[in-house]
């Protein structure tokens, strides 16, 4: 690929770089390697609690801006586009592009890594934006595709298929391609006829797992649980794909009154439909499900009131067991998160555990989309027997710190940079 001067500054563009969302999670450990490589980031998004004197905050790239959301509204479930969106779309992609360009000035980016903007569409205009100054500039460009359109149900019956083939994700002389697991680069290929590399989530194990400390130690206190109370976690948000229901009934069928279920994330994330499904669920079973979103954040802050909040870190430490009940995922975080703090864990069988996590050799509990008596009685030896939670959670840390690290990430980073002239 052609390129007039080396690169020395890169420009990471997304529609949000906010709290602990999977997107903004792994972005920030790219962004940690390349800095440890020598190279400058900068930041481009709607939403961003990042560096300020490195991000250009444009409230239009964002998928919560209100004109974006109202125009997503109606894209979806027809088939049929009202004109007067059309013209709004490319009102909004000009001065989108405007913005991009005004970035690439400011900060004299060298190379754009866009961060799944170019893949689901929350928000058409900046994706319209993003390709053409790729295409006008020739800009070295990586496209980071964490999930995609057809992965959802929601995004099939749509009004915007010319848009979304433009650019969703684009085919560009400039642009090459990063995918989290297998299957998605199949389908990219399939769908697309775009050729990508795969680069899994990972996690940095060389660093030292935190455990309960004076900040954190009256955690359990502030989540409502006892001493003696038996802390089920389910660090994810409450959207229908994780299958929390599967984690309610996990509860319910052991028996046991001292076990509590925790949820970490934002309650309402995708709607009220699915957290009221929860809610009511766990009323009929009778488990206890404590939700305080609001006192988790990216990293330990004393929030409004002069509250103390936690970071999702704090929690890890207390927990008995990890439940990660999804029915899809792009890869899992919370997965390797619950590795690191050496914690048993509860997995369904999703598409992808099976095809790129599974075949390594993992120890855990494993459900197939139900939760059955073998489950059960699984999870029950591991709370009981402590050898058994131990080795358990001892070969898992070792077999990720293996395939999931920090090392595959820099590597991986470097075989891309190769691509535009880099090392």
């Amino acid at each position: 690929m052609y390129r007039i001067h080396p690169i020395k500054h890169i420009g990471v563009v997304a529609t949000r770089l906010q709290g602990t969302d999977g997107v903004s999670l792994e972005t920030e450990k790219w962004v940690e390697l390349l800095k440890n490589m020598r190279y400058e980031c900068f930041f481009f998004t709607g939403q961003s609690d990042w560096d300020p004197e490195r991000t250009m905050i444009t409230p239009m790239a964002s998928f919560a801006h209100p004109e974006v959301e109202e125009m997503h509204r109606h894209f979806f479930g027809t088939k049929t586009r009202n004109v007067s969106y059309s013209e709004q779309i490319h009102q909004m992609r000009k001065a989108l592009k405007n913005q991009l360009y005004a970035f690439i000035d400011k900060f004299q980016i060298d190379l754009l890594i866009v961060e799944n903007a170019l893949a689901i569409p929350l928000n058409i205009p900046l994706g319209l934006a993003i390709t053409e100054v790729i295409a006008e500039t020739n800009i070295p460009s990586v496209g980071h595709h964490h999930d995609f359109y057809w992965e959802r149900d929601r995004f099939m019956v749509n009004c915007i298929n010319d848009y979304i083939n433009m650019a969703f994700p684009p085919r560009l002389n400039s642009m090459v391609h990063v995918v989290i697991n297998s299957e998605a680069r199949k389908m990219l290929s399939y769908r697309r006829g775009i050729s990508s590399t795969v680069i899994p989530n990972v996690f940095n194990y060389h660093q030292k797992a935190p455990g309960i400390d004076d900040y954190n130690r009256d955690l359990r206190e502030k989540l409502g649980l006892k001493k003696d109370d038996i802390l089920f976690l389910q660090p994810t948000r409450i959207v229908q794909r994780k299958g929390i229901e599967h984690a309610i009934e996990v509860i319910h069928r052991l028996n046991n009154p001292k076990i509590k279920l925790v949820i970490t994330h934002s309650a309402k994330d995708e709607g009220s439909d699915y957290y009221d499904r929860v809610l009511d669920y766990a009323e009929l079973l009778n488990v206890p499900v404590i939700i305080k979103p609001e006192i988790f954040k990216p990293k330990r802050i004393r929030c409004e009131d002069d509250r103390k909040c936690y970071s999702i870190w704090d929690v890890y430490p207390h927990a008995d067991l990890i439940t990660y009940p999804s029915t899809f995922e792009g890869f899992g975080n919370a997965f390797l998160e619950a590795i690191f703090f050496k914690k048993p864990i509860l997995v369904n069988r999703y598409s992808i555990y099976q095809s790129d996590i599974e075949p390594y050799g993992f120890d855990v509990v494993a459900m197939d989309q139900y939760v059955s008596d073998d489950v059960i009685n699984k999870i029950r030896h591991v709370l009981d027997d402590e050898n058994r939670r131990r080795a358990m959670v001892e070969k898992n840390y070792e077999l990720a710190s293996h395939y999931f690290s920090y090392v595959i990430l820099e590597q991986k980073l470097k075989e891309l940079l190769i691509n535009f002239g880099q090392f």
